[in-house]
């Protein structure tokens, strides 16, 4: 739906990567709700959903959580019937299971209780009296769990105690549940609204009140992943980051994508298009990225063919990423060098080759002619053709987005060059006290040449690589600044 939509409005809560799944054309709408702070009243929200749905064919109202729980959808939903708007609701996980499930608090367990009770903390201050009867939940004995409740948090316990629950009674806030931010803080009803206070805890925030916060502990799994909690900037590419922002995203981390590069045609645009239109007359191709895969593919598709052009000609990946990139267009790669260094790649070339073979290499036009110049000194027939060109990209935010990582990641030269020209003289000052991280020798050469300090260096030079580097870091005792 979001794919699709004209017109997105979307919540505080809802999350920024599935807010960019909206597509180029969509007007986005921030209608969110924070703390003494609501960028448009309900009732505004409500006219506009209206307003918009009238004009458009597609309009989606994203929340975080489910719609029709503590979301305010029901009373939406109502004025859209009022107004004649046909809907649908597609159903979400309440931050009221999700929140505790992140920090390992089941909300029944057969050992501990039957029950749970979803309560909202912050009643419509329009009623004139409140409908919750706090002292009868203190003595529902199921799990309690608490919405919307942390600036009252005070009274709630006062009353459930009040109402019988015993002082003893295991307690929880989960701030940011679900999210790498997230922090959760344990005590019992009667030490809770102040061991949050001490914690520093702000709202959003779910309260679990019950036996079964013992297990927390015990199954906890959100924290304990590997990079839980980290803030990582990617600094490739926009459209190559995707992949690498979902590994972060699985290993605990917040992935700030900052592209310091951009991908475009190269300076000679017809020569990569002649080359690969006259690709039958190669008896190799070499791609030495997936960008140059992409452009490559783009060429054959403007001319209306596709895979089968490449016939019996032998195919180079270097690196998994590109040859899974040749796997998508369903060309299975014949050689993938174990390092990705272009004396190495040379060597092996040059084995799986024989004198006067002709290759094409179809690689970025800042590339060193390494590779190209070893494999003509023995005799190899090389058509060294820029598929693209990689240029800086200046970013305005930049520097904020720096702020916030605890780590920089670099997965090329190109990348690394790009960063600096954006900070320029602030560099230095900039990156200190954050991890740096580079994909291999080479980009961590650019780094260190740039005058940045490197911290981890990836024995595998690929995104994988780097990321079980960086884990590898953080489990060190000789990492101190990872931990």
């Amino acid at each position: 739906m979001i794919g699709t939509a004209d017109v997105l409005l979307y919540d505080h809560l809802a999350s920024a990567p599935i807010v960019a799944l909206a597509p180029k054309g969509c007007e986005r709408i921030y209608v969110g709700k924070e703390p003494e702070k609501h960028a448009l009243s309900q009732a505004e929200i409500n006219a506009l959903l209206v307003e918009r749905a009238h004009a458009h064919d597609r309009v989606v109202r994203l929340k975080g959580g489910d719609p029709f729980v503590f979301g305010r959808g029901g009373e939406e939903a109502q004025e859209l019937v009022a107004a004649g708007v046909s809907y649908e609701v597609i159903p979400g996980v309440s931050s009221a299971v999700a929140a505790p499930a992140y920090a390992g608090i089941p909300l029944t367990h057969r050992e501990h209780t039957a029950s749970f009770t979803v309560i909202t903390g912050h009643e419509d201050p329009s009623k004139s009296s409140p409908a919750l009867n706090w002292s009868h939940l203190g003595s529902s004995g199921g799990t309690l769990v608490v919405m919307m409740g942390l600036a009252n948090l005070d009274s709630i316990a006062r009353e459930l105690r009040d109402g019988g629950l015993a002082d003893e009674t295991p307690a929880a806030v989960i701030r940011d549940g679900t999210l790498p931010s997230q922090q959760t803080v344990t005590g019992t009803i009667a030490t809770i609204a102040q061991d949050a206070r001490d914690a520093g805890l702000s709202p959003p925030a779910v309260i679990v009140i019950g036996d079964v916060v013992k297990l927390r502990e015990e199954i906890r799994w959100f924290e304990r992943l590997p990079l839980f909690g980290k803030r990582v900037m990617i600094t490739r590419p926009a459209a190559n980051a995707s992949r690498f922002a979902s590994e972060l995203w699985e290993r605990g981390a917040e992935p700030i994508v900052a592209p310091t590069i951009e991908i475009g045609p190269p300076d000679d645009p017809q020569a990569a298009r002649d080359a690969a239109l006259a690709v039958a007359e190669n008896d190799w191709i070499v791609f030495t990225s997936q960008n140059g895969v992409q452009a490559f593919f783009e060429q054959l598709a403007a001319t209306g063919r596709d895979a089968r052009a490449l016939g019996s000609i032998k195919v180079a990946a270097i690196g998994p990423q590109t040859a899974a990139a040749l796997a998508d267009h369903g060309v299975r790669c014949d050689l993938m060098p174990r390092r990705f260094i272009s004396e190495e790649i040379a060597e092996e070339l040059l084995l799986a080759t024989r004198p006067h073979d002709h290759i094409l290499l179809y690689r970025a036009q800042e590339t060193r002619d390494v590779l190209a110049a070893m494999l003509e000194r023995a005799e190899r027939h090389v058509r060294n053709v820029a598929a693209y060109k990689t240029s800086v990209r200046t970013d305005p935010d930049l520097p904020a987005k720096l702020r916030r990582a605890d780590i920089v990641t670099f997965t090329s030269a190109s990348t690394v060059l790009g960063f600096v020209q954006n900070l320029g003289k602030q560099t230095g000052a900039a990156t200190s006290g954050k991890v740096v991280a580079c994909i291999g020798p080479i980009t961590a050469q650019a780094a260190r040449d740039a005058g940045l300090r490197v911290d981890v260096e990836a024995q595998a030079y690929t995104v994988a690589g780097l990321l079980t580097a960086l884990e590898g870091a953080l489990q060190s005792t000789d990492s101190p600044s990872l931990r």
